[in-house]
């Protein structure tokens, strides 16, 4: 069931949710949280589908707050509030309020948002593109305990994560970053099989993936050992080598879905590693509301070490080599650690010799 309305209010919204329910024969509101969606016209669709689909996971009231862009003077002056209301078979599982400001609304989106937040339950706020340098700080963050970004839409990834580590608040979190999730568990289960010290780690994938910078970022901050990143034609991470003083352990991905494991004196073996769509990535980061310490941890140790040795431009120049691929050279200094640094139930790899 859906319900237009017009130059309304939030508190008309409202009503026009309580009514939809009892319409449909469901009265009873069953959402654990509350989604916002902060994006555009060009990608509300998208955002709005794959949060569709995973609120089949997690029954949510989604709301897509839509900024319209005023054509004239006098447009802007004028404040106007519009809304799609949908419930039932039109939202999933739970129920969808697409917010369309026009006019100097657009600058207090907060005070459309607040009235129609589900009480007591957690806000998760979404940008699927264009988000703020800092999160927390943005009047629609501010309402959040989760608060998620896509750096990979953005057209300079290593500039935003650098962004993204000096604005860091407890409860970001990434796209890119859960992106690398299957990759973290899968090395992380390879290191469980061997006995042995890793001595280097090669991080392979695409040039302008931010996936690829956070997995040699979180190797570097795990293993504290040397990282080289080399680049790729993809799609998205290809491979990982880590050097031990056991012989190689190679996680290999070619093809974008199924993934080679060699460990030396083991037989290879296939495993499913397909990248996954935007609507899996939502429902993994809706699992988990509280702060995300492994993230924070390689995000900054990361970044601190990109901008120190390339300025926090791009990852560090490298020669040609023949071929495809172009190797990036980026070691990784080691450095004293602290009761931080140890390994959670989240990213069990082993480190390297006891410093």
């Amino acid at each position: 069931m859906k319900t237009d309305l017009t130059d309304t209010t939030a508190s008309k919204i409202n009503k026009a949710l309580v009514k939809a329910r009892r319409a449909i024969g469901t009265p009873a509101v069953g959402m654990v949280l509350t989604l916002v969606i902060v994006t555009d016209e060009e990608n509300a669709y998208d955002a709005l589908k794959a949060a569709g689909d995973a609120s089949r996971e997690h029954p949510s009231r989604t709301l897509v707050v839509i900024k319209r862009v005023s054509r004239s003077p006098r447009d802007r002056t004028q404040s106007r509030l519009d809304a799609e209301v949908r419930v039932g078979a039109e939202a999933g599982t739970g129920e969808t309020v697409v917010l369309r400001l026009h006019g100097e609304v657009v600058d207090h989106a907060q005070s459309v948002v607040l009235p129609l937040l589900l009480p007591d339950a957690p806000v998760v706020v979404w940008w699927p593109v264009n988000a703020p340098l800092d999160p927390a700080n943005d009047p629609l963050g501010a309402l959040a305990q989760r608060r998620v970004t896509d750096t990979y839409a953005c057209e300079q990834p290593v500039k935003e994560l650098a962004a993204r580590a000096d604005a860091y608040t407890p409860g970001d979190t990434d796209l890119s970053w859960t992106r690398i999730t299957p990759w973290r568990s899968m090395l992380a289960a390879a290191l469980d099989q061997v006995a042995c010290q890793v001595q280097g780690v090669e991080v392979e994938g695409e040039e302008f993936n931010p996936s690829c910078e956070l997995l040699a970022m979180w190797l570097a901050d795990r293993l504290d050992v040397p990282v080289r990143r080399t680049r790729s034609a993809g799609p998205g991470l290809t491979a990982v080598r880590m050097d031990t003083d056991c012989g190689p352990i190679v996680l290999d991905r070619a093809d974008g879905s199924l993934a080679t494991l060699a460990i030396q004196g083991q037989p290879k073996r296939a495993v499913a590693l397909k990248r996954r769509d935007t609507a899996e990535l939502i429902a993994e980061e809706l699992r988990r509301l509280d702060p995300d310490d492994t993230y924070a941890s390689a995000l900054r140790y990361g970044v601190e070490r990109l901008k120190q040795e390339n300025g926090g431009d791009a990852p560090a120049k490298g020669e040609r080599n023949s071929g495809e691929r172009e190797a990036v050279p980026a070691p990784v200094e080691s450095v004293a650690k602290g009761p931080a640094a140890e390994a959670t139930a989240e990213a069990p790899v082993k480190k390297a010799a006891a410093k």
